[in-house]
């Protein structure tokens, strides 16, 4: 999420009395007004909801003993509604300079909450290999730490390539949480080996990005 707040351009203006003997103190041109952003906005509420949907999404995922079709319909539409509230608010940060540090934070953990329990589900359902849910969960844990470390130094928010990563683990996870079979099951599989590829390359980009902020100027860096 790319850090940037709204301005309006604007001028101290001395609006009081003039006293006797004194000089007027000569306007500042180009002096700008910033206006604070709210933590409790759309873009932060949305982002708090997808985290309150995970729990019902395990529910329903592993309701009826995980291969229930109707509630594999359940799961999957509540993953989706999740994932496209990460894209809305974004959307909404972005547009009306609705950024802050808690968004920056935040919105990464909810959406690693996310694929974390889905990937989790998955594999305990014997739906997808445990090994990429390790490598995935993994990677993500590590970020997420990594970030936690140099938050005092600067915020790392998430590049091009983490929502790319992120865009083909959603599409793949929610392909899998379909009770489909055959050329459905193949293709989200398929795009889960992609997802794996993107988690590994992005993961090793965060851990240069770290680095270069922990070892260089405080707020001297971010994400590309």
């Amino acid at each position: 999420m790319t850090v940037q707040r709204d301005e309006w351009d604007g001028r101290w203006a001395d609006t009081g009395p003039k006293r006797p003997g004194l000089a007027a103190v000569p306007q500042s041109a180009g002096v700008v007004e910033t206006a604070a952003v709210p933590l409790m906005n759309i873009a932060n509420v949305l982002t708090i909801l997808r985290i309150l949907i995970v729990p019902l999404f395990l529910a329903a995922l592993f309701a009826g003993g995980g291969h229930d079709t109707g509630w594999r319909w359940a799961a999957a539409a509540l993953f989706g509604v999740a994932a496209i509230t990460d894209r809305i608010d974004g959307q909404l940060a972005r547009k009306y300079g609705l950024v802050t540090d808690f968004g920056k934070l935040a919105d990464p953990i909810a959406d690693k909450a996310l694929i974390g329990a889905a990937l989790i589900g998955l594999s305990m359902l014997g739906d997808l290999p445990w090994w990429m849910t390790l490598v995935i969960v993994a990677r993500e844990l590590g970020i997420t730490l990594l970030r936690l470390a140099v938050v005092r130094r600067g915020v790392i928010p998430a590049g091009r390539g983490g929502k790319l990563k992120t865009l083909v683990q959603s599409v793949a996870i929610a392909v899998l949480l379909l009770p489909l079979s055959g050329g459905f099951a193949t293709a989200g599989m398929a795009l889960m080996y992609v997802a794996v590829v993107l988690t590994v390359v992005t993961g090793l980009d965060y851990v240069v990005q770290a680095a270069r902020l922990w070892f260089g100027s405080p707020g001297g860096s971010r994400a590309a």
